[in-house]
């Protein structure tokens, strides 16, 4: 059975217009394949934990081969519950909004957290990190209010879609697929791309679903 991980980065609720494309996404998906599970993470809901000067010297510690202790060793069990989550997963749905030209800081606190030694990468002096998550599937919903691809420097940059993308890479995750939602909300063209995206999170997410279900039989 497939375990799909969605992971939400917006904090709108129902006015987010992510998670409106991954629910889409993920109806299309569990009718496709309604054997698998789907765990539903908002990083906004408490669970997430700090990775701060404790998280951060157990980190190290664990660089230099030793064993955290004290509120290091609590800070990095915090972290390692999380991880344990995220690497429970087949495949992962990720809705993230642009915030300032990249991702949410609460992602990117995702990022910091799951993304230690032993746990995502390996590393070696000499060949450098090495991806642990091989052989999983990730999907990403992401969206935009000002930034476009065709429009002029003055309505932003792209730090988003790259770096998530590198990150994912990164881990070893290299089957990746995305949904863009990047309309000027000045203007008329939102809802022909608001329909044209949710289009595609219907498509994408049947052939997710069909895709998990043939390389489970």
């Amino acid at each position: 059975m497939t375990a799909l991980l969605h992971i939400s980065a917006s904090p709108r609720g129902e006015a987010s217009e992510s998670l409106a494309i991954a629910r889409v996404f993920l109806d299309a998906f569990r009718d496709a394949d309604p054997e698998a599970s789907v765990d539903e993470w908002n990083l906004w809901d408490g669970s997430l934990p700090e990775f701060g000067p404790d998280g951060a010297g157990a980190k190290m510690r664990v660089f230099a081969g030793e064993q955290p202790v004290g509120p290091q060793e609590t800070a990095w069990h915090r972290a390692r519950l999380a991880f344990e989550r995220f690497a429970a997963a087949d495949a992962y749905l990720f809705s993230l909004p642009m915030w300032n030209a990249g991702i949410p800081y609460i992602a990117k606190q995702f990022i910091d957290v799951v993304s230690q030694p032993g746990m995502v990468f390996d590393f070696d002096p000499e060949r450098g990190y090495t991806g642990l998550l091989r052989g999983r599937r990730a999907m990403v919903v992401y969206t935009s209010a000002v930034y476009g691809e065709a429009r002029p420097a003055a309505f932003g940059s792209d730090f988003q879609q790259p770096y998530f993308e590198d990150w994912l890479r990164w881990t070893g995750i290299t089957d990746i697929a995305s949904i863009a939602f990047r309309p000027n909300l000045a203007t008329a063209d939102a809802e022909l791309g608001r329909r044209s995206a949710h289009a595609a999170a219907r498509r994408e997410g049947a052939e997710f679903g069909r895709r998990t279900m043939r390389r489970a039989s």
